[in-house]
């Protein structure tokens, strides 16, 4: 893909813009965290480098992919898509990068300590960015203050998190994590059935979009009690049927939105594939509880990979295109990034599930995928992020 850094600016503008919204620099950090923390993961788990700090070891691991990447994508989606939503500005310039260095302090702090400010930071950025969010969705009364809860909820998961792994509660640290896990692919699976089905039929006339009522309740209704189910350990014999019916009403969502239609639309394609892995790890899930094969880990990694990290790259590869003022399509570069994050998926979660004795190299293959997807993503969109928009409006 080529990038023109070279369009025609405002009289007197600059031509720096990567804080000029939250996208802009919140969407290169996640990418840029994620091309550099699983090798570091990875080398760590082989043990060529000391899991050391604050946090260390899966538990780092896994804390860092949800409230250190996850949230900074879905900190720069809200703060984007508010200022559409509301009309009112949401933070940019110096207090976006204010917010951008508290980003990265709490990810310093988490590798390095001490053990209370890393747990302040770290719990206090999502306060702080529902409150800026808070503002214009409350001035204009708009629908989708519920994300903020969310924000907050997940925060105080994080301040339990924080709380277990300091010991103050006799609560395993990782179940937190997952618990927190489960929030972000709630929050996938609302946005996904928010903007598939519409940027699908915008952008394909032909594709056939059935609207089955009632359909859209009931998948996430029976997501949302799987995940409950799961995370409250409930017995196999209970959480297996509620995970397959899950898994069934997600995959039948899914058909709903014609995702063979997309076949030659990559920009398209990658928000379906990435959607199907939520119903992929359902089946993951119950196969594990039941004892037939895997392992919850498995499940896990089907939601983080290719339901979340896939609808990420997805998103954060459209949303950087159209807000910078460019056509939504993408080039070579993009579809690599595409696959690869797939790919990744798939050797992280199948490979094991079909030949255990291969977990280690399968966790090197999706490691090394994922890096090189998201490298891929700081290289092509850097020009994009930190210069203003090709058509000179604000943004």
């Amino acid at each position: 893909m080529s990038v023109d850094t070279n369009s025609a600016v405002p009289a007197g503008a600059s031509q720096f813009a990567l804080f000029n919204l939250g996208f802009r620099p919140f969407f290169l950090l996640a990418a840029l965290f994620a091309a550099l923390s699983l090798p570091v993961w990875a080398a760590q788990y082989f043990g060529l480098l000391p899991a050391v700090g604050y946090v260390a070891g899966v538990t780092w691991h896994a804390h860092e992919m949800v409230y250190g990447f996850a949230i900074a994508v879905v900190t720069g989606f809200l703060f984007t898509a508010a200022r559409n939503w509301t009309g009112l500005p949401t933070p940019s310039g110096r207090l976006l990068a204010a917010l951008a260095a508290f980003w990265v302090l709490g990810r310093v702090a988490m590798l390095t300590g001490p053990g209370w400010l890393a747990a302040i930071v770290d719990v206090a950025f999502l306060p702080v960015v529902a409150w800026y969010l808070w503002k214009p969705l409350q001035q204009t009364r708009n629908r989708n203050r519920f994300f903020v809860g969310i924000l907050l909820a997940l925060a105080g998961v994080n301040g339990v998190f924080h709380w277990a792994h300091l010991g103050r509660i006799d609560v395993a640290p990782l179940l937190i994590v997952e618990m927190a896990l489960a929030l972000v692919v709630m929050i996938v699976a609302i946005m996904a059935g928010r903007v598939v089905p519409a940027f699908t039929k915008n952008a394909l006339r032909t594709a056939r979009i059935r609207a089955v009522r009632g359909l859209d309740a009931i998948a996430l209704v029976s997501l949302g009690l799987a995940l409950v189910a799961w995370i409250a350990g409930w017995p196999a014999w209970l959480l297996v049927p509620v995970a397959t019916v899950a898994a069934g009403a997600n995959a039948v969502r899914l058909w709903s939105w014609d995702p063979w239609s997309t076949r030659s639309q990559p920009i398209l394609w990658i928000l379906h594939l990435s959607y199907a892995w939520i119903p992929i790890g359902l089946l993951v899930l119950a196969l594990a509880v039941a004892g037939v094969a895997g392992s919850t880990a498995l499940a896990v990694h089907a939601w983080g990979i290719g339901a979340v990290g896939g609808m990420i790259i997805g998103m954060i590869t459209r949303t950087a295109l159209g807000h910078t003022g460019r056509a939504l399509r993408v080039g070579r570069a993009e579809v690599i990034a595409y696959c690869f994050v797939h790919l990744g998926a798939i050797a992280r979660v199948f490979v094991p599930l079909a030949w255990p004795p291969a977990y280690g190299a399968a966790l090197i293959v999706s490691a090394a995928l994922w890096a090189v997807a998201f490298g891929v993503y700081c290289v092509v969109y850097w020009p994009l992020l930190s210069r203003v928009r090709a058509d000179g409006k604000p943004g």
